[in-house]
């Protein structure tokens, strides 16, 4: 029997609610050609439920019909047969629409607005308050690691810091559904834990997440339950531990044993079983976990980045109360903090550091302006009384002679 630590994902399940939040029954979506003949059944028959406080996954390979799920429950599509309910309204309704955040698959951003304009935009929508919106838009850049890009326009951010900003987007209005189509596609590992590590966080808020994505990885670390679409139609739905159990199956963990104890305990198995196979070996971490390990030790030795910042903590208004706060957030903000270098690359304090001394004077005769004297004009040459009376008598025999 395998004993585990608290698993966060395991208390959001614990914490669901009986509420149901979006109802669905016999949804179907036909798309049709120009002659309204059908041209694609992408939706067949579809029926599930999604309750507050759940993270509910939407899983499948691409053109199977979760991408077309999603745009019926926001009424982005109109479905051909069949009934939804959000909030206990249909899709259309205004009020509702202003309870939900949205991440497109793809991030449709004003590409010359910069961050905090982008947010600001957004809030404005949903009628927000100036100073409301400023307070969220400074809280989710922070989270989202882009605090310090928010004078760069969107339309320069890579593909992953466009997702970020999108996220920050949805979560403006602080919805109480909140739908994210492929919301890691792009990021980087770190990106990928913080954005897990919020959906944790909303859930445990009350707050319902529909997850729509093709990184299993991140479905398994985050979801209560999913279902499995294939050619419009639902394969497989309920609980990850329903669908992955394996009951066949044990697993024994315990610590290091001598090599003659662990083969009493191998020989004492191998009698209770004739067939099957019995293996011995040493549990792993998954890579996710390794890669935060080494970016932690380079945090601690003072590495500076130029790319986008590690989030800090959910934004206030977005998370609960302090005790109640998931261990993996715990463990983000752990990684979020500016660690203490090494001893030995610890920079002097400016007390320490003696800058050279200034000569006063010379730096007074630097910063005047500098005047140059005029250059004195040559003086006219003198001229004598006789030299006069010579030029007339010249000009004098010269009309003559014209005459």
């Amino acid at each position: 029997m395998t004993v585990l630590e608290p698993n966060p994902k395991q208390e959001i399940g614990n914490r669901k609610s009986d509420e149901v939040v979006v109802s669905v029954r016999g949804l179907t979506k036909i798309f049709k050609d120009f002659w309204n003949r059908p041209k694609a059944r992408a939706v067949d028959n579809v029926d599930f439920e999604v309750r507050r406080g759940e993270v509910f996954g939407l899983l499948g390979p691409n053109g199977s019909g979760k991408s077309t799920t999603v745009k019926l429950l926001l009424g982005l599509l109109n479905p051909t047969k069949g009934h939804i309910e959000v909030f206990g309204h249909s899709p259309r309704h205004v009020q509702t629409k202003s309870r939900i955040g949205y991440l497109p698959e793809e991030s449709y951003l004003y590409r010359y607005l910069n961050s905090r304009e982008t947010l600001d935009f957004f809030g404005n929508l949903f009628q927000l308050s100036k100073g409301e919106r400023s307070n969220r838009a400074e809280q989710l850049l922070e989270m989202v690691g882009l605090g310090k890009t928010q004078t760069r326009a969107v339309g320069e951010f890579s593909k992953g810091m466009q997702r970020r900003i999108g996220l920050a987007q949805a979560l403006i209005n602080d919805p109480d559904l909140v739908i994210l189509d492929e919301p890691t596609a792009g990021l980087d590992p770190i990106g990928c834990r913080e954005v897990k590590d919020l959906i944790i966080a909303l859930a445990r808020r009350g707050k319902t997440v529909i997850l729509s994505s093709h990184l299993l990885s991140d479905v398994e670390d985050v979801c209560d339950r999913v279902v499995i679409y294939y050619g419009g139609k639902i394969q497989a739905a309920g609980t990850l531990k329903e669908l992955l159990a394996t009951p066949d199956t044990l697993q024994i963990t315990t610590p290091v044993l001598p090599r003659e104890t662990l083969e009493k305990v191998l020989a004492a198995i191998r009698k209770d079983i004739s067939t099957g196979e019995v293996r011995v070996d040493n549990p792993t971490q998954n890579l996710e976990s390794y890669f935060l390990q080494v970016v932690e030790k380079a945090k601690r030795a003072a590495q500076e980045t130029s790319g986008a910042q590690s989030g800090a903590r959910v934004a206030a208004y977005l998370r609960a109360g302090a005790e109640d706060r998931p261990a993996a957030e715990k463990v983000l903000e752990k990684l979020a903090l500016p660690q203490s270098p090494h001893p030995a690359a610890q920079p002097k304090s400016s007390e320490s550091i003696s800058a050279p001394k200034t000569d006063d004077k010379k730096l007074e005769a630097l910063a005047k302006p500098e005047v140059k004297t005029p250059e004195p004009k040559p003086s006219a040459p003198e001229v004598k009384p006789e030299d006069l009376a010579k030029a007339d008598e010249k000009l004098s025999s010269l009309l003559g002679k014209k005459k």
